[in-house]
């Protein structure tokens, strides 16, 4: 890989870390295709995304965090759950042809219906039963561990539909979620192909931890509700959009 590629894709990768941070996600999908874009090998995409993601949502999750933006409630049973299956994940390649059509076509229904009906920050909060909680956390880790990415385009928009959880608070559980989702994903993948890393990785870390310190503080402190909705919707959109050309 030349130095030229390398730097354009270290300046794209600061561009998604940025914008993914500010609503507590870490940008998996955003590296995805930037790689994909410059043709990185496929075994090198999803553990280099993983690695890439645990620097932005750790950025994230403190920073969240420590702005109050967060709910042990709501964090803790879908985490537990997704663990296991995303570790699970990770030790898996499938040909994505069957589910990133689909998942394309949720996302921007998602991002359509988020614009279509902002969440309030004051509307009330519905916590789901626990068996609930578990089913969302397992099928997100599974559909993580798979496709490479830390689950926070998942998790986000079934919070803020359903009303689980206000929209900061709920980017700061989905920038945690992401981290420990990322770390179970990378687990298993090491344990199936060994570590994997290209020669790039120590520009894009710094570009990503650039980008993901600015993007999470401007969404955990200075950006309005309003602008949060708005540009989680162009997560989305951008997300599956992504996964729809990728196929």
């Amino acid at each position: 890989m030349g130095l030229e590629t390398i730097l354009l894709l270290g300046a794209l990768m600061f561009l998604a870390a940025l914008l993914y941070a500010s609503v507590g996600h870490a940008g998996a999908s955003g590296y995805l295709a930037a790689m994909a874009l410059f043709g990185v090998a496929p075994l090198v995409m999803k553990p280099t995304a993983l690695l890439l993601n645990v620097l932005v949502a750790s950025i994230a999750s403190l920073k969240y965090l420590r702005a109050g933006c967060f709910s042990r409630e709501l964090f803790w049973p879908v985490a537990l759950a997704a663990v296991p299956m995303a570790f699970l994940g990770g030790l898996v390649t499938l040909p994505p042809a069957a589910y990133k059509p689909m998942l394309g076509v949720v996302l921007l229904y998602s991002a359509w219906r988020f614009l279509a009906r902002p969440v309030p920050e004051s509307a009330e909060v519905q916590r789901p039963a626990l068996p609930w909680l578990l089913m969302a956390g397992a099928g997100i880790g599974l559909l993580s561990g798979l496709t490479g990415v830390g689950g926070g385009i998942f998790l986000s928009p079934l919070a803020l539909f359903l009303a689980w959880g206000r929209v900061r608070e709920v980017s700061g559980v989905a920038a945690l979620f992401i981290l420990v989702n990322s770390l179970a994903g990378l687990a298993g993948f090491f344990t199936r192909h060994g570590v994997v890393v290209p020669e790039g990785f120590p520009l894009w870390a710094a570009a990503v931890v650039a980008g993901g310190w600015l993007g999470a503080e401007l969404g955990s402190r200075r950006l309005q509700v309003a602008t949060l909705q708005k540009v989680l919707a162009a997560v989305l959109v951008v997300a599956g959009g992504k996964m729809l050309l990728a196929v």
